[in-house]
């Protein structure tokens, strides 16, 4: 009997394939082959979860208090530990009973926001490249998404001189992330004032993505949107502990920011879940909690590996600028290669899987992202297939 007449709805059918789980199939069809690889293309950190953390949760799965539902807007202990994060960081307030929300990870929120405020036909505006959450999620709303497509020559910032007025004037929302996932750019405060700005006269909100708050090297310290005023008038930003405490498994992010943005997005999740699970806010309120130290070892972690592989690029023909942040290098294909083309090809021929530009948007044809993932040993490996491979940059490889 045929199934034909059973398809997914049209905006499953107009996504694009999503990229990373393309590369599941084909990293499990190099194992099958016994192919020992060494994966940086998802931002997935490696080690292990803080101990504490690991106590706390463990503790709260004991308390049969935590077994129910859990609070739809979150524990209230949760949101003032977030509130106090953002105090301490940031020295920005916020009021944890209607500024602060917890999510299944910054993901599903980001693109649950576009569902809550984008109405087929909205103008959204995105980077491109992006990461995929900015522009799916609007795509899912049936919103249109107008890409700003960022370069290199400009530091990859958005050009917002660059947008015309009747886009502007047209627009909804504007998703953006710096320091950036992939491009690992990092933004001036002058930036978000501008985008402040910009987005006041239009009468946009704003979405800003700070999931890399933490991983910041050099003594640099990315900028908080909230930290500019007015910002909160319009805005809302996303974090997640994913990346900083070696929590992506557990799916714990927040969101922060305008009390009427988060208001329509705690509707419709009230619609879809249940919220997070108790005992996994508390491993989410331990881990704000960490010291100082904690966070200086990952830096210091992330840092090392970030001067390891762009030393062995360099000896291979690249040259990748110093990032000041996020887990992530952002490096030409060679002369002529598209970004898939490059990325299978390294695969095929070393066993390293690194990300196509590509799947961040069509801004990010031509670059590949490396996530600083695995220690300086199995990096000094990285560099030792490439060249016996004879990947180098730039190479001499005819345009198909």
């Amino acid at each position: 009997m045929s199934l034909d007449w059973i398809q997914p709805a049209e905006r499953i059918q107009t996504l694009p394939t999503y990229v990373f789980a393309r590369l599941d199939e084909l990293k499990a069809q190099a194992r099958e082959q016994g192919q020992d690889l060494i994966d940086l293309g998802m931002g997935n950190p490696d080690g292990s979860t803080p101990p504490e953390v690991v106590e706390a949760a463990i503790r709260a799965l004991r308390n049969p208090e935590n077994h129910g539902y859990p609070p739809f807007a979150g524990t209230p202990s949760f949101r003032r530990a977030i509130t106090d994060w953002y105090r301490r960081r940031y020295g920005v307030l916020l009021n944890p009973d209607n500024e602060v929300l917890p999510l299944l990870g910054s993901k599903e929120g980001l693109a649950h926001l576009a569902m809550a405020y984008v109405n087929p036909g909205d103008l959204v505006l995105a980077p491109s490249p992006a990461y995929p959450a900015h522009f799916r999620g609007p795509i899912l709303a049936g919103g249109k998404v107008h890409s700003l497509v960022l370069k290199a020559e400009k530091n990859w910032l958005i050009d917002l001189a660059g947008i015309p007025d009747a886009i502007a004037e047209q627009t909804k929302i504007l998703y953006f992330n710096y320091p950036s996932n992939p491009t690992a750019a990092t933004a001036p405060r002058e930036f978000f004032q501008d985008i402040v700005a910009f987005a006041r006269k239009y009468e946009i909100i704003l979405v800003h993505d700070l999931c890399y708050a933490d991983l910041a090297f050099d003594g640099y310290q990315p900028t908080s949107l909230l930290e500019i005023p007015g910002a909160k008038n319009i805005g809302v930003e996303f974090h997640t502990l994913s990346k900083t405490y070696n929590m992506a498994g557990w799916r714990v992010g927040f969101v922060v920011g305008n009390s009427q943005i988060i208001k329509g997005l705690t509707t419709l999740k009230t619609n879809v879940d249940y919220g997070l699970f108790s005992a996994l806010q508390v491993a989410g309120e331990t881990a704000l909690q960490l010291s100082d130290k904690y966070l200086q070892q990952v830096q210091e972690r992330y840092r090392t590996r970030r001067d390891f592989l762009i030393q062995g690029l360099a000896e291979l023909g690249w040259t990748v600028p110093k990032t000041r942040a996020t887990m992530y290098l952002w490096a030409p294909c060679p002369t002529g290669i598209r970004s898939t083309e490059f990325a299978l090809d390294v695969l095929n021929k070393t066993g390293v899987v690194i990300t196509p530009g590509n799947a961040f948007g069509i801004g990010g044809e031509g670059y590949v992202r490396i996530s600083l993932i695995h220690d300086c040993d199995r990096l000094a490996q990285v560099i030792q297939r490439l060249k016996q491979a004879g990947i180098r940059y730039p190479s001499k490889v005819a345009v198909s």
